[in-house]
């Protein structure tokens, strides 16, 4: 049986991984990270399995394991960013995305976007309880919104993310929401009225600063509004017709239809939506000639990457499309995550980190900052949210038990730690995916998702204040002692 890896020896491939990445923003900048952090994490992993075997603690078995862990996680995401990629197609060609651009342009005042933008997703993903899908959608729209009104991508980005992950957090529809309560052991619904004592402060705090920027910020359009409504009327149909696919992929989410049928409903929906409602597109993807293999045509719409020349330079890169090939790169990114995870997992690296973490917590204060440092380290290393919550849970129940602390505040910290900060981590599955779809950069996003890093701080404030945290008699007792003593 192989022996468990030292501490000093996990830490070293985590190491060498954030060495990696910080020496890539250093040297060669922030905008190449997710074209170099797929051979970090590679050579990360590999650094993993090579010093577990030189040390003796490499077993088949664990790495079985591992793969089978990061496996059943992971890979389910990489169909489901080849339909997302389908739908951001669609939506673009078929005219659904420009004539929600052009109602926005039209109806939204510049000062109050950004509050707008962060409330609006905030509610679809409470309804839906999918920030994937609230991203990928009407996420999308308001990001060209907020382009062509000039505010830095950063800001647009920042808000539809915090209002993406509010309801992503809180929505008993929410997946996230629903692993975290029942790897804690805790009743769905108290899972969530304990989490409004930090989501709801957070979110409100998120909407304060968003209100606040856009009172003080001076966006420079690139191009004023009126040229851009009359390049989107002369290139599309604008027609609230187009509007029938979005209404029947939010019916299909709210009926709860699993995601990946929705998407490729959607996408489908999009698609005939170019050939019915789009003519004038496609006669300028076909360069005014008929269309004699229309399943040909739809192919190559939804796997190559569709360029307008109109001449503007700002309208044609926002309505420009990038098709499934445009989504590869970020399923390679994926899939060595996912690598890197297996290594961590399987070589038993992940749990002699784990266990050093807890073994020595104390008090209310340390456990909480422990998971909420535990749930951050888990995302990094296991790029992915869901398995950062089943471990976490499993990790650290014990200790909770342990000193009297109640399950929900388990469920809840971790929540707020690793569910809404997975987007901020560059190699996580939420972090590539929606850089992807927005088409921006996650360290260029990370410093305006507000509500995303004020989560954690909240559950620490809440430590701290020891608000509505109950503790068991006995406990209490005996820790005055320990103290005393």
């Amino acid at each position: 049986m192989a022996k468990s890896p030292s501490f000093a020896l996990s830490v070293l491939p985590v190491g060498t991984l954030l060495a990696l990445l910080i020496g890539v923003v250093v040297f060669v900048g922030a905008d190449a990270i997710s074209a170099l952090s797929p051979w970090a994490l590679l050579a990360s992993a590999i650094l993993s399995i090579a010093l577990s075997a030189i040390s003796g603690s490499l077993g088949r078995r664990g790495l079985a394991v591992g793969f089978r862990r990061s496996a059943r996680q992971i890979l389910p995401a990489v169909p489901m960013l080849v339909f997302i990629a389908m739908v951001s197609t669609t939506w673009m060609l078929s005219g659904v995305v420009p004539t929600l651009i052009d109602y926005g342009l039209r109806m939204l005042n510049p000062t109050f976007f950004l509050v707008t933008t962060c409330a609006v997703c905030a509610v679809i993903s409470v309804l839906t309880g999918s920030s994937w899908s609230t991203i990928a959608t009407i996420g999308v729209a308001f990001m060209g919104i907020g382009t062509v009104m000039g505010f830095h991508p950063g800001w647009v980005a920042g808000a539809i993310i915090s209002g993406a992950y509010f309801g992503d957090k809180v929505s008993p529809l929410s997946d996230t929401t629903v692993v975290a309560s029942s790897a804690c052991g805790v009743d769905l619904f108290d899972h969530i009225r304990y989490l409004m004592l930090t989501a709801i402060p957070a979110m409100g705090l998120a909407l304060v600063t968003f209100l606040i920027a856009g009172l003080c910020i001076d966006a420079s359009p690139a191009e004023s509004a009126a040229d851009m409504l009359g390049q989107l009327n002369a290139t599309f149909s604008i027609s609230p017709w187009t509007l029938i696919i979005p209404a029947v992929t939010l019916t299909l989410i709210a009926c709860r239809v699993p995601t990946l049928i929705t998407l490729f409903i959607s996408a489908m929906l999009g698609l005939a939506g170019i050939f019915v409602f789009q003519p004038g597109i496609m006669a300028m993807l076909t360069d005014g000639t008929s269309i004699a293999d229309y399943s040909a045509m739809a192919a190559r719409l939804l796997w190559t990457e569709t360029a307008f020349n109109t001449g503007h330079a700002t309208f044609d890169s926002l309505v420009a499309t990038g098709g499934i090939t445009g989504i590869l790169p970020t399923i390679a990114l994926v899939l060595c995550a996912m690598t890197f995870g297996t290594a961590m997992i399987g070589t038993g690296m992940l749990s002699s980190i784990t266990q050093k973490i807890t073994s020595r917590l104390k008090s209310r204060f340390a456990i909480v900052g422990s998971t909420v440092g535990g749930g951050l380290f888990i995302n990094g290393c296991t790029a992915d949210q869901y398995l950062s919550l089943i471990i976490g849970g499993n990790m650290f129940r014990n200790v909770y038990r342990r000193f009297g602390l109640e399950p929900r505040l388990l469920s809840r910290t971790l929540e707020d730690s690793v569910s809404v900060t997975s987007v901020l981590i560059p190699w996580n599955s939420c972090g590539v995916t929606q850089s992807t779809v927005l088409g921006v950069s996650t360290l260029t996003y990370l410093p305006f998702c507000v509500f995303n890093y004020l989560s954690p701080i909240m559950s620490l404030v809440m430590a701290i204040t020891g608000f509505k945290i109950k503790q068991a008699a006995h406990v209490r007792m005996r820790l005055s002692l320990q103290q005393k003593a």
